[in-house]
């Protein structure tokens, strides 16, 4: 089990994206970026080891209805900056039509993330938000906390393009997105979560189409970088031209994240 994982009663995916090696030669600081799954069923024993990592800023990433749903649980008296979506969305999220709608095989799973994926870096909320996270990690002297419900896509995507930002080798970042396999048990987790589906969606996906839609996987990343390049060129610009990252604030982002 990687070190990385920090142990959380209720609240799934918590790691550490920092402290990786950057083609500078420098290392992103130890415990300065975070990421998890929500924090809705945190226990308090979560909230006191969530006090204890001097987070200073937030970014949840989910929409409205989610946040609605499943609120998030913080500790007592956390005067920490919150970054969330400023839209009153209280529609159903994709996931849950395409659960409702779509024959559940390993092939479409696949799909729907593929498409999802290459479509996430230009919804506007996501836009916003990101572009929020980056002018925080140029502000932030504590840690910052990127989640999103499962922790996987949203948040996998914005901790990809940080590493990028940072210098971090692609081999490394690649390896950091695919660590959530591990960190939700994916084999333990899908018989689970099929009985859970076939509860309130009427159909029973197999496991190997469950544990397509509980994890990651390396082609779905691949998707959103193809389509950002598609549009922009390069990620570089990507994050200059829609993100908002210039050269004066990467290298205070740089100066923030690596010893």
């Amino acid at each position: 089990m990687s070190t990385r994982l920090l142990a959380f009663d209720g609240v799934e995916n918590f790691r550490d994206y920092g402290d990786y090696a950057t083609a500078a030669g420098r290392r992103l600081v130890r415990r300065r970026l975070l990421r998890s799954g929500h924090h809705a069923r945190a226990s308090d024993t979560d909230l006191a080891a969530f006090g204890a990592l001097g987070v200073d800023v937030v970014v949840d990433l989910r929409r409205a209805s989610e946040r609605a749903a499943q609120p998030s649980r913080r500790p007592q008296g956390f005067a920490g900056q919150v970054i969330e979506s400023r839209d009153a969305d209280l529609g159903e999220a994709p996931h849950i039509a395409f659960l409702r709608s779509t024959d559940l095989t390993p092939d479409s799973v696949r799909g729907f993330m593929t498409e999802t994926y290459r479509t996430m870096p230009f919804d506007a909320r996501h836009v916003d938000l990101f572009t929020r996270y980056f002018a925080a990690l140029a502000e932030s002297d504590g840690a910052v906390l990127i989640h999103c419900a499962a922790g996987k896509d949203r948040t996998g995507l914005l901790a990809a393009l940080t590493h990028h930002l940072a210098g971090v080798g692609e081999a490394d970042a690649l390896e950091d997105y695919l660590l959530t396999n591990t960190a939700v048990n994916l084999e333990a987790r899908a018989p689970e979560v099929a009985a859970v589906i076939e509860r309130n969606f009427g159909r029973r996906p197999s496991d190997a189409a469950t544990r397509a839609f509980l994890g990651v996987e390396a082609e779905y990343l691949a998707a959103a970088f193809a389509a950002v390049r598609e549009r922009h060129g390069s990620l570089d610009a990507y994050l200059r031209d829609v993100l908002g990252v210039g050269a004066e604030l990467r290298a205070r982002i740089e100066a923030r994240l690596c010893g």
